[in-house]
């Protein structure tokens, strides 16, 4: 099996674990505290993997790249903060499928920003995962 898809499948059964451990931790927690929480554990468990996996440091980033590494960590911050004040106010399921339909998001935006090849199959997929997002929520 080829490396990416095994570490995929890893990201994705990691995952799912987030909606479940996040639900049964709001219970009495403000989601921006919690979310502030998560971030700082996942910024020490990275820095040090990051350290045993030999990297250098910053230094060895170039300025562009390290821009729009910043740009997706305020993005994905964001998606984490609103991620956890919608699965402590709603339900879970639903929240997990709206959440979801950034899968066919990022499939239009790879298109549109990267130049990404969509063809029928890719395109029927992403349309398939919102459909089932709608259900699921509704």
């Amino acid at each position: 099996m080829r490396d990416y898809i095994v570490y995929a499948v890893l990201a994705a059964f990691f995952a799912a674990l987030v909606p479940i451990f996040g639900k049964l931790g709001l219970r009495d927690v403000n989601p921006t505290l919690a979310t502030a929480m998560r971030a700082v554990i996942m910024a020490l468990f990275l820095a040090g993997v990051a350290l045993a996996s030999g990297s250098t440091g910053v230094a060895e980033i170039d300025g562009r790249a390290l821009l729009l590494i910043n740009l997706s960590g305020l993005a994905g911050a964001l998606s984490w903060l609103f991620y956890f004040m919608a699965i402590k106010n709603g339900r879970v399921p639903a929240v997990i499928a709206i959440d979801k339909t950034s899968v066919a998001l990022a499939i239009f935006l790879s298109w549109l920003v990267l130049g990404s090849r969509i063809n029928l199959k890719t395109a029927l997929g992403a349309v398939l995962i919102v459909i089932g997002a709608i259900l699921v929520s509704l």
